[in-house]
């Protein structure tokens, strides 16, 4: 499955690697900022290009990617726009650092997805970003019925299971009648998304791993 947030938090990182971090002089800022920069340099773009394509002015961009500010939600949603990647992407230079995210209950990270519109909530739960797979774990969140339920396909592979309420869930030309404790793995590539919401609140963890292009 695939929402302006209104509430952004951030997963808090556990483990010692974050102490390591600071120890090499590499933030969060300073992370995001040395990602920002490689995938603007690597797609030709001048500071003044991406600035107008992410609705910043050139000396906020400045800030950014010498990691002399830390960027909202939305300023990294619209830099990860300008640069044909996914948000999670721009955390890179900093989960190469470190070896676990724990996110407390109730404070994965709001994120804006194709579903969002379609009334399902996305929680980001941590983010893991390889040389070959990026991995993606979500909360989804359904608490309301639409006339139209969303269909998805993307590259990749991935898992649902089901936690509350009860779906009917289509993948191809397959539907699966989901239960509390039922899951589905499935290649991302065919159509799929939920074809009847039985019964709500609906909560589902989907984790989605896909191909990471190092080109």
């Amino acid at each position: 499955m695939s929402r302006q947030p209104t509430t952004a938090r951030k997963p808090s990182v556990s483990t010692a690697a974050p102490a390591r971090a600071q120890r090499d002089g590499t933030s969060l800022e300073t992370a995001i900022g040395l990602q920002v920069r490689e995938l603007r340099n690597r797609l030709g773009m001048t500071v003044v290009d991406l600035a107008r394509q992410a609705d910043l002015s050139p000396g906020m961009l400045s800030k950014i990617e010498n990691g002399q500010t830390s960027p909202s939600l939305s300023t990294l949603q619209n830099l990860a726009r300008a640069l044909n990647t996914p948000v999670t992407a721009l955390f890179r230079k900093f989960e190469e650092q470190r070896d676990a995210t724990f996110v407390k209950a109730g404070d994965g990270l709001a994120i804006d997805r194709r579903g969002t519109k379609a009334g399902h909530d996305y929680a980001l739960l941590g983010h893991s970003i390889g040389k070959q797979l990026a991995v993606e774990p979500y909360l989804i969140t359904v608490t309301e019925m639409k006339e139209v339920n969303p269909t998805f396909q993307h590259a990749g592979f991935e898992f649902l299971y089901l936690l509350e309420g009860a779906v009917d869930y289509r993948h191809g030309q397959k539907v699966y009648e989901m239960e509390p404790g039922d899951s589905l793995f499935f290649d991302a590539e065919a159509p799929h998304g939920p074809e009847a919401l039985r019964r709500l609140p609906i909560r589902m963890l989907s984790i989605m791993v896909h191909q990471h292009d190092t080109e």
